[in-house]
């Protein structure tokens, strides 16, 4: 059956587990690159640092072997701003070579040969012309990660020279060069300078921190870290916030992803309820998968592995607008993965949903239950599906409201 095929994508890699044809690596194989072991091409510019083998793992420079503005084909931002369907996605993800050489994580604070060339690449704003030499030709495989969109294509890399001088932001050159600050800080300071995906790129290639703590930083762990970071810095300000005076609902839909953002008048407080559909990328089984996560008023001080990766980017989506109208609110967050969505993107494309469905004007209602009912138009479950399951709303429907007596 089909919905096996993108789960054994997930999990085997394209292995053949199953001994059936992997439905990722198939779309991937339509745009695989044909070259030989020395080509030229422009980096995005994008980098990524595995975990594998953690503290000794793969880095490397992802890059098309065409030159010219290759950014689409790394940003989610990009993605998301011209809407770009799965396929198109695959088709740039499989033109990407994966030139990668073993690092160990310390390595960050030293100059090694590879390692400094990706970190110049890691700062670049546009794309950077290189050029590689391989040791091997590239390998058909594929990496497959909740957070971070489809790595493929690796090839162990033996040189490689820039073919031009990187365009590095003046300010954001000036944070990394700050070897006295502290790396969450250096995040706070890029985040009014250049877009997450590249916070996300220059923490993973080790260029943030103290310098004695400089170290390379997994991409998976890297993308979570300053959707975190960003949001609890956001949250500092907004715990202090009024609160809002009505119930808000947002909502959005990409590719497969479907999110309903119900912002109710309260403290603040989070929660995320995912259903993974049977079909969807992340489920194999016959039955509705749900993930949940949330936390209260003060600081969350776990990791949240349930919903993981996207928890974080939905927080900061919600924190950005709650910064911007200057209050604090409840939120409760319903996510469909609905079958279509066949091939992970990375939890970029999340971040972007959440931005764009708080850019627009929200619907108001006078009671939680309008509030459901309204989402329940667009969910394909059963709005039950969620609000069983919900801390949150039981949270809220405990606490004696004001308005009951006026």
């Amino acid at each position: 059956m089909e919905i096996f095929d993108s789960e054994l994508c997930a999990r085997c890699k394209g292995r053949g587990w199953c001994g059936k044809p992997c439905k990722i690596l198939a779309k991937i194989k339509q745009f695989f690159p044909k070259t030989k072991t020395h080509f030229s091409g422009s980096s995005p510019p994008e980098v990524f640092v595995g975990r594998i083998g953690y503290p000794k793992v793969n880095t490397g420079i992802l890059s098309p072997q065409e030159k010219g503005n290759t950014e689409e084909m790394s940003l989610p931002e990009k993605w998301y701003e011209k809407n770009l369907t799965i396929k198109e996605i695959l088709n740039h993800r499989g033109q990407l070579i994966y030139s990668r050489f073993k690092s160990k994580i310390s390595d960050a604070r030293n100059s090694k040969r590879f390692l400094s060339v990706m970190q110049e690449i890691s700062l670049a704003d546009k794309s950077v012309s290189t050029e590689f030499f391989l040791k091997k030709p590239v390998k058909i495989s594929i990496t497959v990660d909740k957070q971070v969109p489809i790595i493929g294509n690796p090839a162990p890399l033996k040189s490689i020279r820039l073919e031009e001088n990187p365009y590095i932001k003046r300010k954001v050159d000036y944070i990394v060069s700050d070897t006295d600050n502290k790396a969450a800080n250096s995040i706070k300071e890029l985040y009014n300078v250049t877009e997450t995906s590249n916070i996300i790129k220059i923490l993973s290639a080790g260029l943030l921190g103290l310098k004695k703590n400089r170290r390379l930083v997994p991409t998976r762990w890297a993308v979570t870290a300053t959707d975190d970071t960003l949001s609890k810095y956001l949250l500092e300000k907004i715990r202090y916030y009024p609160e809002i005076s009505e119930i808000l609902l947002f909502h959005g839909y990409y590719v497969g992803n479907h999110y309903e953002f119900i912002l109710l008048p309260d403290k603040f407080s989070f929660e995320v309820l995912e259903a993974y559909f049977s079909g969807s990328v992340w489920n194999p089984s016959s039955k509705i998968n749900i993930s949940q996560d949330y936390e209260g008023f003060y600081k969350r001080k776990t990791y949240a592995s349930s919903v993981t990766g996207a928890y974080y980017t939905a927080r900061l989506a919600l924190c950005e607008y709650l910064e911007k109208i200057k209050k604090q609110a409840s939120c409760l967050v319903l996510r469909e993965e609905r079958p279509e969505y066949y091939a992970p993107l990375g939890v970029g494309i999340l971040r972007e949903l959440g931005r764009d469905a708080f850019s627009k004007k929200p619907e108001k209602f006078p009671t939680v239950k309008q509030a459901l009912e309204q989402s329940q138009t667009r969910l394909k479950l059963p709005i039950t599906t969620f609000t069983e399951k919900s801390w949150l709303l039981k949270e809220y429907r405990k606490q004696t409201r004001l308005s009951r007596w006026f």
